[in-house]
């Protein structure tokens, strides 16, 4: 009769647990030129202020390192799977973040967000019915940037109601085609969205560009503010 033997999960920690934070690996991110796993939230932070991987030292990109992640959701489940209760605590963490974090409605137009002014709800943008309404919300401040002199100025316009809340997961790309919508725009102009001075990918999210891109933290995170102008044709 072959005996088997048990492990417990401390004997794999050195596997499972993150070289920055010392805990359990919180959405694994595989640094694709070393293959060093860390949580999501570390290694992007790290990559904030280095582009070197933190266990190896390894350069991973040499102006973008954020370009060399990927996810490994086969860990995560592994993971999950062996620590009790890491999923659910994890959950409600992330609901107790975003509740803290939420804007709070304002009746004011002025204010820091109108209730009408949504990109999952508006009337002009339709969509299959599925608005991601459960997921996470953020506040977005829309400004257009104005450079004297600059083409397409006299089309591209600021927004009535410049303040929005949308699903974290919402892309730079659908920000951009209600732009569009909003502005009246034809359909072959182009615009670039910038956070902080820099253009944003239009597959970017916009959890993605609040954790990597936008600088303010605390009572002055929010609303994050994007910028958007005419796209400029450097060739």
């Amino acid at each position: 009769m072959t005996s088997h033997r048990k492990h417990l999960v401390r004997d794999l920690n050195h596997f499972i647990t993150c070289y920055i934070c010392k805990g359990y690996l919180i959405k694994p991110t595989t640094v694709t030129e070393c293959l060093h796993t860390f949580c999501k939230s570390c290694i992007v932070q790290h990559f904030e202020d280095s582009n070197d991987c933190p266990k190896c030292g390894i350069q991973v990109h040499e102006t973008n390192p954020l370009e060399m992640l990927r996810l490994d959701n086969t860990l995560e489940e592994v993971i999950f799977k062996l620590v009790p209760g890491l999923r659910e605590n994890e959950q409600q963490q992330e609901i107790e973040f975003w509740r803290r974090n939420k804007v709070k409605e304002s009746p004011d137009e002025d204010g820091p967000i109108c209730k009408k002014a949504r990109v999952d709800e508006d009337d002009d943008v339709k969509g299959d019915g599925d608005y991601h309404r459960s997921d996470p919300q953020i506040a977005i401040c829309l400004d257009c940037l104005r450079n004297n002199g600059q083409m397409g100025e006299n089309i591209v316009k600021g927004l009535m109601k410049k303040f929005i809340r949308c699903s974290t997961r919402v892309t730079v790309g659908t920000i951009k085609k209600f732009l569009s919508l909003k502005l009246k725009l034809p359909s072959s102009y182009e615009l670039d969205v910038l956070c902080n001075g820099e253009i944003m990918g239009k597959d970017h999210t916009m959890e993605f560009i609040y954790m990597t891109r936008w600088r303010l933290r605390g009572e002055n995170a929010y609303p994050m503010v994007l910028e958007y102008r005419p796209r400029i044709d450097f060739g």
